[in-house]
């Protein structure tokens, strides 16, 4: 194996521990093998060396709700009609580069268009392809009323990321399949978005949730649920679930079920974040920047009790929109973390690192600088614990080492020219009334 010794930087390690200052860290392979002292006494002469000296060493980052097949969709009618099999996958491959270089060396995909996240991670795992660390679910699980794609989603069968499922023996089927063609998660879309309704609504029963984790978890694999509404997160609590992302609007009841199971929870604020912050400039619907400030603002409340009273926080990006394309937002979670929810930067940083790695199922292997750790770190030019925001700006980032592997940070930005056929052109963006023509009405 060959060594790569990270000298003078003061190395947060991810654990919660004070910063270290002038700590080196040396790695051998895909293997932290020393610190301090020990890592320049045992440092042969042959080592690589990268002088971290005015910069911080820290753990690569691990972002828990990534959609690496989505492509930075506009809209749920590309990823379902006007998307190529092939062609998705190569585009995957493709901007895995852009979140590797983002400084994110591990990420969890729950769902994935035509169920290829378990070949993508093999890719990666192989060295077919380049990209972060990834544990993948195949499709979410949704029942036929839908998630947040509405009446896209067929009655029956399977569309873009969804597999639906009408009975307790759906159900089981699907997420015994799901777990045989590779999935490291099961994932659920326990809320939806209904016509006529305000909000997301709860679409599965409790016995519908409970089928899923038993028939999960009796196969070793964990299961994680979309919950928007409070009764959703507080059944899917009951019912087994491992995760919940969004956590969103909980009342007391909600609260306390997450506080007793001690349930991780994923926020995934950035999406909202976003929209609050920069909707206007992306031509969003008037009025949701508002909305969706209002959403972190009494989810956050909610969430930073969970937090005081135990319950782990994960950051997550929900990178794969337009809103949220590749590349650039994969820090800003722990930046809300600390600007909403009042946690200290180190905190945010052991969210997003330590906690993690155990989303990715690895948490005796990564997420924090210590011996017998993977190789994944970065050196940050800057002091994040003064300024989190330097987290998600990949400018700063001198190195990003991923297996043990130094990542090319100088190759020009990848990018593509749209794919022919994956958008629908409307014919105007407004309706021609008189009004336009002539003005009046």
């Amino acid at each position: 194996m060959s060594q790569l010794l990270v000298s003078g930087g003061t190395v947060v390690n991810g654990t919660g521990a004070a910063p270290m200052p002038g700590t080196s860290v040396l790695l051998d392979g895909d293997c932290i093998v020393a610190l301090g002292s020990d890592a320049d006494t045992q440092a042969v002469t042959s080592a690589s060396r990268i002088d971290a000296t005015g910069c911080t060493v820290m753990p690569g980052l691990v972002d828990a709700h990534v959609h690496c097949t989505f492509d930075d969709v506009q809209s749920n009618d590309e990823l379902f009609f006007h998307r190529d099999q092939t062609i998705a996958a190569l585009v995957t491959a493709q901007n895995l580069q852009k979140i590797l270089r983002a400084g994110v060396t591990s990420i969890v995909d729950p769902d994935t268009i035509f169920s290829m996240g378990p070949s993508i991670r093999d890719a990666v795992e192989c060295g077919v392809i380049e990209g972060p660390r990834i544990k993948a679910g195949v499709q979410a699980l949704l029942t036929s009323v839908g998630g947040t794609a509405g009446r896209l989603i067929p009655d029956e069968g399977r569309a873009g990321y969804a597999q639906v499922v009408n009975s307790v023996d759906d159900i089981i089927l699907w997420t015994r399949r799901h777990i045989k063609y590779g999935a490291d998660w099961i994932k659920i879309h326990a809320t939806g978005a209904i016509p006529g309704h305000r909000g997301e609504l709860l679409v599965w029963s409790y016995d519908e949730l409970r089928a899923a984790c038993d028939t999960a978890h009796e196969l070793a694999t964990p299961v994680m649920a979309h919950c928007r509404s409070s009764e959703s997160v507080r059944i899917a609590v009951e019912a087994g679930v491992d995760l919940v992302l969004h956590a969103s609007f909980m009342d007391e009841r909600a609260l306390q079920a997450v506080i007793d199971a001690k349930t991780p929870i994923c926020p995934t604020f950035t999406f909202l974040a976003n929209m609050a912050d920069f909707g206007n400039r992306i031509g969003a619907s008037p009025g949701m920047e508002d909305i969706f400030r209002g959403e972190i603002a009494a989810s956050g409340k909610m969430i930073r009790a969970a937090y005081d009273e135990g319950v782990p926080l994960i950051c997550g990006s929900e990178s794969g929109f337009s809103v949220t394309p590749y590349g650039h937002w994969h820090g800003r979670e722990m930046q809300v973390l600390v600007n909403q929810l009042g946690l200290s930067p180190l905190e945010a940083i052991t969210c997003c690192t330590k906690n993690g790695a155990w989303a990715m199922r690895m948490e005796n292997e990564l997420g924090t600088l210590e011996v017998g750790k993977k190789a994944d770190l970065l050196v940050v030019d800057g002091d994040p614990l003064a300024d989190i925001r330097i987290l998600n700006d990949r400018r700063r980032f001198r190195h990003v080492i991923a297996c043990g592997k130094e990542v090319d940070l100088d190759r020009p930005w990848p990018s593509h020219a749209p794919l022919p056929g994956g958008k629908v052109a409307n014919w105007s963006s407004e309706v021609l009334t008189q009004a336009h023509a002539y003005g009046t009405d």
